[in-house]
């Protein structure tokens, strides 16, 4: 009997958490770690950048080829934030451009961000306050690549933030960016496609009681749930969490 493509993905990936598991308990730092693994049919470039005050791990970026993974810890209350670049040509000293998300044309972001538009993970693993994780994914600077993260083994409190749909597929035109070769590689936010304080949440609507969801931002809600779709989407979109490893997830694997 065949096996059926759901089992076998998740049945693959849960191996290559265990293998990233295995290799960052052999490091034996006490922060918190982070796995990335690429479930994507295509090469990924994950950026990296530490908000204020907090360090970019790994030079600010790296490649994952289709399949592959990488696990590094961060220290316990980093805050910033991770994002894909997709269709990334770099020369031998790592320069060149992405179609999205690039970052300065540098394979090592080395503190810069990315350009948009691109699917963002946000993450304050812990502050002063509070012990506890926040993190969520966010489509307010667009979408260019479905992306999810959660922790592994359980933990207090936890859940899934994603965006696991292809957004690209049913962007409108008006918003859609296009790669070298033609095909729509990411998806612009409203914000970032026709400006103005009402699509950006600023000024005049720059608080949770004047700034609504646009017709744009009720498209993007309808295809990830469980993604920031607008700047004040907290409700439904901020996960709290309390675990020791995260799982970042690029293409990850859909329910059947």
């Amino acid at each position: 009997m065949a096996i059926p493509l759901l089992i076998l993905v998740n049945a693959i990936i849960t191996l290559v958490v265990s293998i990233a598991v295995t290799r960052g308990a052999a490091g034996g730092g006490n922060g918190i770690q982070l796995i990335m693994v690429n479930n994507c049919g295509e090469s990924v470039w994950p950026g990296l950048l530490g908000t204020a005050g907090h360090p970019t791990p790994q030079s600010g970026g790296f490649h994952l080829g289709p399949g592959e993974e990488a696990a590094f810890e961060v220290a316990a209350g980093w805050s910033g934030r991770v994002w894909p670049r997709r269709g990334c040509k770099f020369d031998s000293r790592g320069r060149g451009s992405c179609a999205t998300g690039d970052c300065g044309g540098v394979m090592r972001c080395g503190g810069a961000a990315g350009a948009t538009p691109a699917t963002v993970v946000e993450m304050t693993l812990g502050t002063p306050a509070s012990a506890m994780h926040f993190y969520d994914v966010s489509l307010v600077d667009g979408f260019n690549l479905a992306v999810a993260m959660a922790p592994v083994g359980g933990g207090v409190g936890c859940g899934t933030a994603a965006c696991g749909a292809d957004v690209n597929v049913c962007c409108p035109s008006a918003l859609e960016v296009r790669d070298r070769e033609g095909r729509v590689a990411g998806c612009r936010s409203a914000c970032r496609a026709m400006g103005g304080d009402r699509y950006c949440c600023t000024g005049a609507y720059g608080s949770p009681s004047t700034c609504r969801p646009s017709m744009f931002s009720h498209l993007f809600k309808a295809i990830c749930p469980r993604a920031y779709s607008y700047a004040f989407d907290d409700a439904t979109s901020l996960n709290r969490c309390r675990a020791s490893r995260y799982l970042i997830t690029f293409c990850p694997p859909q329910p059947s």
